[in-house]
């Protein structure tokens, strides 16, 4: 692909590899003529900017001079010294002239540019090259078999590599050896080649062909094997490249035959000893292998012949080629693509005639207009450059394994041996503290001394926070828990009743000794008022003589005589005595009126919704204290969740704690992520301790079962495994993955594993599945709650029937009178009565088939089963004869009748199948889809789109529970909830189509349809 072009007809010279930027000094061709027919000569340096889109070469340099050259060649001599920056440019002028320019002062503009000067030669000077090793060495060929060998030293004294050859013939081309330093061969065009040995100064051997049409033009060492070299012939009879070998002189070692008239110049490249160019007349620019004699690649060249040819030092990928058309080209050796320039030519060839009126038509010329060329691409290389090919490759494998490898470099002598490739595997280890901290995690699992390991981190812990974390871990694993979590939140019995002593005592005895003194009050206090005393009374017995306790309530609340209406309500029945209690916390009011009113009402719900979060200890205490076991976890979550949600970062970090208590391994990783940084390897480790601890703490109180961990979690620690992995810890990493979960990403990763141990890959045939006991350290993951009810980590004791006061306000007796009466009068619902016979578990079809006889009564129960069954206290179902669901079993209502119950049709009962929940993170589209389509539906005049909706969305939920949506399509259904929630359901709709359009289909296809339908008839409805 053509990069830049430089209008002159010239030769050329690269700068040197250590030059930078690239120039190409390009120097007037003696000899021939430009289209002006001018006969002055320049030197001119442009330089190569390969960013700039233009095919036009900064100038950046021009000297006059008196005549034009055959020769240049530019070298580094002098660019370690200050004196000549940009090297030397040697030039071999028409008159046998050679000359030394310093580049750097013709780029600057100065007009003594000449170094020095020599006209030895006999005749032009046609070849010029300096020394690749010494470079202030350059050998010069001239006519009558002149060859020069200068040092830029001391150019004033001349060697010469030995006599001159006879007959006496023109010198066309000089090289030196790639490999030998004092080894010169020599060419003429009549096909004679001669090898120097300079330590010797004589010629050693000759090389010719036979055929005597051998007519050299081009002459180049192999930059690898010393022996070998290339000669091109420019006979259009013999248009070819022979390669010789001075081992085998007798006939060339091979032939390169692909030009069809004489090849004029040759340059093999320094970089890839397997590119070597060659131009010819037949206006062709190719690149051959030598060693296959293949051609990789042909240049898209002009008409003209093309009769210089160089590699640029620095860029190994670009080339240059100076044409008979008046051009000097550059090209990349890459291919690509390119632009035809023939309106740039046009628009040359417009200009110069300018706007006037050539034809004297009075009419000025149209623009040209060329036909539209398109654009054709150029066929790269047939094989990779060697610079481009990897001398050293290495690549991450799984399991931090680190595979190497070396391209050793073939023997030059051989250079088709194949060589042996060595590839080394190694383990690679970057995360020393992590391993070991997970090692001692892993013998703490197989040893199961869980307390030990949480003291040895409170031990070790650099925080207050850290400290109370895992404290509260602890005593998650022991017994009391509840106990010893009020310790930790600062409330110890013992200390309460240490202080509470002292004020007890002074309130007893100044009553007794008093008593006396304190008697004649009482008969002042009624005379003031006696008449309204005695009207109260009056009334408060007319309601009770008629019964009308409500009425006799309502009047002592009235005159503030607490105690009396709380007597009269217990007296009236529980709705009178729940009634009068509301009023009694309404009308007396105190700061402790909140915690005695949830203590007696049991509505700690209400109490953690509106507390002050700055009282969050004390809010969890009355919840340690007083909370029943099937709501303790879910009361936990709830003060957990207000804390997370506030913008103080003391408060999101104690929401941890609530979550610990609540045994909710989901949250506290959110939480705990949300402060910390995941893509620590130590924070990932902490969190993964704490988890495992609380699993255990889990497991200890909770019945075996399946059940799979949430989202987050189950993708922290597939981090965490792939984490393990990368430093090498396979086993240890397997151990860890979620059991019971159909993320993709978790089987994906399963798989890896299992196959990078050499086990069977889980994705084979199906296999019977068989349940097996893992050794220590256990997988995560043994089943983790998902409700309230599963959650709850301990069995509390019950909470004490009289709250102890230690306050000697009257107000407070009043309530300590009331709490002693309530708790006295009432039954507490978690109490099972003496006489209670639960019901046995039903393991028959409640409906009998048709013609059988009365279903046999069932069988009492064992009285050790009947301890861990809680007793039935919701209503009566209405209709006896329809089943009732309880955690996943299908009972009949105890007692009901089965004399009236319609027998169905078929024998066979349909089996009731129960389904996994939601994860409670995406429990959310569920509620918003639903209450959705329930708003279309009462604002919708037709309702046929909308009547399946529900059922048909039942694909999605289904999937939902088996977590097998992916990533993309999850955050997306949440996206759209977001808009629903602000009535955007255009953008909705959005996102909608985005999902469908980037994701699989048989993925969605069973729910998008619907969402949008619902979508559309909300938008349509305004709802």
């Amino acid at each position: 692909m053509k990069l830049k072009e430089i209008n002159r007809t010239a030769i050329q010279s690269w700068s040197p590899a250590q030059h930078h930027p690239v120039y190409l000094a390009a120097g007037t061709s003696a000899q021939q003529l430009d289209a002006s027919f001018s006969t002055t000569a320049s030197l001119e340096i442009f330089e190569l900017d390969l960013a700039e889109p233009s095919l036009d070469m900064k100038l950046r340099g021009a000297y006059s001079s008196s005549h034009g050259y055959h020769r240049l060649a530019w070298g580094p001599h002098g660019m370690d010294e200050e004196g000549l920056p940009s090297g030397v440019l040697i030039a071999g002028g028409e008159n046998g002239d050679v000359i030394l320019y310093d580049p750097a002062k013709i780029i600057a503009g100065d007009s003594d540019v000449v170094i020095a000067q020599s006209n030895k030669h006999i005749g032009p000077v046609r070849a010029l090259e300096v020394h690749s090793f010494q470079t202030n060495l350059v050998a010069s060929g001239g006519n009558e078999s002149e060859i020069y060998i200068w040092d830029l030293n001391n150019f004033g004294s001349l060697m010469t590599p030995g006599p001159k050859t006879q007959p006496l013939e023109d010198i066309s081309c000089v090289a030196w050896n790639r490999q030998i330093q004092h080894i010169l061969a020599s060419a003429s065009p009549s096909g004679r080649t001669s090898i120097w040995d300079l330590r010797k100064n004589d010629l050693i051997i000759k090389v010719s062909d036979h055929s005597n049409r051998m007519h050299c033009s081009g002459l180049e060492w192999n930059p690898e094997v010393a022996t070998q070299l290339v000669l091109a012939s420019e006979d259009d009879r013999m248009p070819v490249i022979q390669i010789w070998d001075l081992r085998f002189t007798t006939s060339p070692l091979k032939v390169l035959e692909n030009h069809t008239r004489g090849v004029l110049a040759m340059a093999w490249s320094l970089a890839d000893p397997e590119l070597l160019l060659s131009c010819g007349k037949d206006n062709r620019i190719l690149c051959w292998n030598p060693n296959t004699a293949e051609v990789l690649y042909e240049l898209p060249t002009s008409t003209r012949w093309c009769f210089d040819i160089q590699w640029c030092p620095r860029n190994p990928a670009v080339l240059s080629a100076a044409a008979f058309d008046g051009h000097i080209s550059v090209y990349s050796i890459m291919g690509g693509s390119s632009q035809v320039v023939s309106q740039t030519q046009a628009d040359t060839i417009s200009m110069s005639f300018g706007n006037m009126d050539p034809f004297g038509m009075g009419q000025t010329l149209p623009p040209l207009q060329l036909p539209q060329a398109s654009p054709y691409t150029i066929t790269p290389l047939k094989k990779p450059p060697k610079w481009i090919r990897r001398p050293v490759g290495a690549s991450f494998a799984f399991g931090g394994k680190l595979v190497s490898l070396e391209n050793i470099k073939p023997s030059p002598q051989h250079p088709q041996q194949p060589t042996a490739h060595v590839v080394h595997i190694s383990q690679v280890i970057t995360e020393t503290t992590f391993l070991e901290r997970s090692a001692q995690l892993q013998a703490t699992l197989a040893a199961g001394s869980f307390t030990d390991f949480c003291q040895e981190k409170i031990d070790a812990a650099q925080n207050e926070f850290d400290k109370t974390v895992w404290s509260f871990l602890k005593v998650n694993l022991e017994n009391d828990a509840r106990g010893k979590y009020l310790e930790l939140l600062g409330y110890k019995k013992e200390e309460l009743a240490a202080k509470s002593a002292p004020a007890a005592e002074p309130t007893s005895e100044p009553i007794s000794e008093h008593e006396p003194e304190v008697e004649p009050e009482p008969e002042v206090v009624p005379e003031p008022s006696p008449a309204p005393q005695l009207s109260m009374d009056g009334l408060i017995t007319q309601a009770l003589l008629t019964g009308d306790f409500q009425g006799a309530m309502e009047l002592c609340l009235h005159d503030n005589r607490m105690a009396d209406s709380i007597i009269l309500a217990i007296a009236g029945g529980a709705e009178l005595l729940e009634k009068t209690q509301r009023k009694y916390f309404t009308k007396a009011p105190s700061k402790i009126t909140k915690l005695i009113s949830a203590v007696v009402m049991r509505d700690w719900r209400d109490v953690l919704q509106t507390c002050e979060l700055q009282n969050w200890k004390e809010a969890l205490a009355a919840v340690m204290t007083y909370a029943q076991p099937d709501e303790f976890s879910s009361l936990c979550d709830l003060l957990g969740c207000r804390l997370e949600a506030v913008e103080d970062n003391t408060l999101q970090a104690q929401a941890c704690l609530c979550y610990i208590c609540a045994g909710n391994m989901e949250k506290l990783v959110s939480c705990w992520t949300r402060a910390q940084d995941r893509h620590c390897p130590l924070s990932l480790q902490d969190l993964v301790e704490k988890v495992l601890m609380l699993r255990q703490a889990v497991e200890q109180t909770q019945k075996p079962g399946p059940s799979a961990g949430g989202f987050l979690l189950g993708e922290r620690m597939s981090q965490y495994v792939s984490l393990l992995a990368s430093q090498g810890s396979l086993t240890t990493a397997i151990a860890y993955l979620p059991q019971n979960t159909e993320q993709v990403a978790v089987q994906q990763l399963r798989d890896r594993l299992s196959r990078a141990l050499g086990q069977q890959a889980l994705a084979t045939a199906p296999a019977p599945v068989v349940q097996v006991q893992p050794q220590p350290p256990t997988p995560f993951f043994a089943p983790q709650p998902t409700d309230a009810q599963s959650r709850q980590l301990f069995t509390p004791a019950q909470p004490p029937m009289v709250p102890q006061t230690f306050q000697s306000d009257p107000k407070l007796l009043c309530v300590c009178l009331f709490l002693f009466i309530f708790h006295s009068h009432t039954l507490s619902p978690f109490q099972v009565p003496a006489n209670y016979n639960p019901p046995a578990p039903i393991t028959a079809p409640i409906f009998s088939p048709l013609g059988a006889g009365d279903p046999q009564p069932p069988q009492p129960m064992a009285p050790g089963q009947a301890q861990n069954q809680a007793p039935y206290q919701g209503p009566l179902p209405m209709n006896p004869g329809m089943p009732k669901t309880h955690g996943g079993n299908v009972e009949g209502a105890p007692g009901a009748p089965t004399a009236d119950v319609i027998q169905p049709l078929q024998s066979i009962p349909a089996e009731k199948v129960t389904k996994k929940p939601i994860p409670e993170e995406h429990q959310v589209l569920k509620n918003t889809f639903e209450g959705l389509i329930q708003k279309c539906l009462a604002a919708a005049q037709t309702k046929r789109k909308l009547d399946d909706a529900n059922k048909r969305l039942e694909a999605l939920y289904d999937k939902l529970r088996e977590q097998t949506l992916s990533l993309a399509i999850v955050r997306g259904l949440h996206n759209m909830v977001q808009c629903i929630e602000s009535h955007s359901y255009m953008e909705s709709l959005n996102i909608h189509t985005h999902i469908v359009s980037s994701s699989n289909f048989s993925e969605t296809s069973a729910f998008m349809p619907v969402l949008k339908v619902v979508l559309t008839q909300a938008n349509k409805l305004g709802v």
